[in-house]
């Protein structure tokens, strides 16, 4: 069976190698702080009897399930603490799929990269469904895809690669498909605490069980490399969920959970609203500089990323290596993202040099 490599690996390695100064714009690891209270649970935890560094429970330590689940307005019982949001979207789609109501997988287009796999490897087939030049999802457009044959349909808000925020009648109407056909609504929402247009809608607004939330604290806590994440599973769902997850990972890593409790019962809101200014403001500086230079780009309305187009360089690997070796900006190609996005070049905004990115990358192609 061939699956469907992401590129990012490729293009980070391709950009450590590259000779002179690369400004890396590849992949989504925030370079700001993360919460204070979060080191300080790391250290408080260093001092913890022996047992404490034993065995989990394999769904995750009850306090911080618990408090997910105050948070999101669910059980705790339907709350399972996952290997990072990569691994919580891996066991809502095999739940999709292995209900035996049906085999095909719903995608956008734009997509994500790493979902196309996920569908190959759990025997599914994917289907996908133009998200448009903004990213914004027209359900009409769902609806007419979806079929007996639909076990999920996958999406992403706020939107990795395009910024899109789907407004809560989208997500509402993408529910209500699911229920239709018997599929599942996998709502991938990592980026929930990016929303810079203040219209994010979560899919747990609406009650229904034919609908599955994954998340992580990746993004939001700045902490990629803990990989802290959990999916949220309607109640008939989750016990093979665990299981799965069982033998997939064991468990996770306690030390990591804890110090994410800490950080979420201590952490201010002001910490997530300084980020999403920084965020804003990066966004402002690279955008500007690319209209100044006549590129098109799409302006993100969540997220941390920014299409741009230049003419003459389509989104290919090849036009990514040659701007790593050029410009010395690192970006991932639009082609890996799929179809829609093969003219386009996605770059991260997690550097403190984004307008000087921009510069160097209006310069090179004039």
């Amino acid at each position: 069976m061939e699956y469907e490599t992401p590129l990012f690996f490729h293009v980070m390695g391709y950009a450590a190698d590259a000779e002179g100064d690369v400004i890396d714009m590849v992949s989504g690891n925030p370079d700001w702080e993360p919460p204070e209270s979060l080191r300080e649970g790391l250290r408080e935890y260093a001092d913890f009897d022996a047992d404490r560094f034993q065995y989990p429970p394999s769904e995750g330590i009850r306090p911080l399930r618990e408090e997910i689940a105050a948070r999101r307005g669910v059980g705790v019982s339907q709350v399972v603490l996952t290997n990072g949001a990569g691994e919580a979207n891996y066991l809502a789609m095999a739940r999709a799929l292995e209900r035996g109501a049906g085999s095909e997988v719903i995608l956008t287009d734009p997509v994500y990269s790493y979902y196309p796999g996920k569908t190959t490897m759990l025997g599914g087939r994917a289907h996908y469904v133009s998200a448009g030049a903004d990213g914004q999802l027209d359900p009409s457009v769902v609806r007419a895809a979806a079929s007996e044959d639909t076990a999920a349909i996958v999406v992403n808000t706020p939107n990795n690669p395009t910024g899109a925020v789907y407004p809560e009648a989208t997500v509402h109407e993408l529910v209500e498909i699911a229920e239709t056909n018997d599929a599942i609504l996998v709502s991938d929402e990592v980026y929930d605490h990016y929303d810079l247009s203040g219209t994010f809608t979560s899919a747990l607004s609406v009650d229904s069980a034919h609908r599955i939330v994954t998340n992580a604290f990746s993004k939001s806590l700045a902490i990629t490399g803990f990989r802290v994440g959990y999916a949220i599973f309607p109640p008939h769902l989750v016990d093979d969920a665990k299981s799965r997850h069982m033998l997939v990972n064991v468990a996770g890593s306690r030390p990591a959970q804890y110090a994410v409790l800490r950080a979420l019962q201590e952490t201010d809101p002001a910490y997530h609203e300084a980020n999403r200014d920084l965020l804003r403001e990066r966004v402002d500086l690279f955008t500007g500089a690319l209209e100044s230079a006549g590129a098109d780009y799409v302006e993100p309305d969540g997220a941390f990323y920014v299409l741009a187009r230049f003419d003459g360089y389509p989104g290919t690997l090849e036009t990514v290596e040659q701007l790593i070796d050029q410009a010395g900006v690192a970006g991932m190609p639009g082609s890996a993202f799929g179809e829609s996005a093969s003219s386009w070049l996605r770059f991260a905004l997690v550097t403190p040099r984004v307008e000087e990115a921009a510069d160097r990358l209006a310069e090179y192609v004039a």
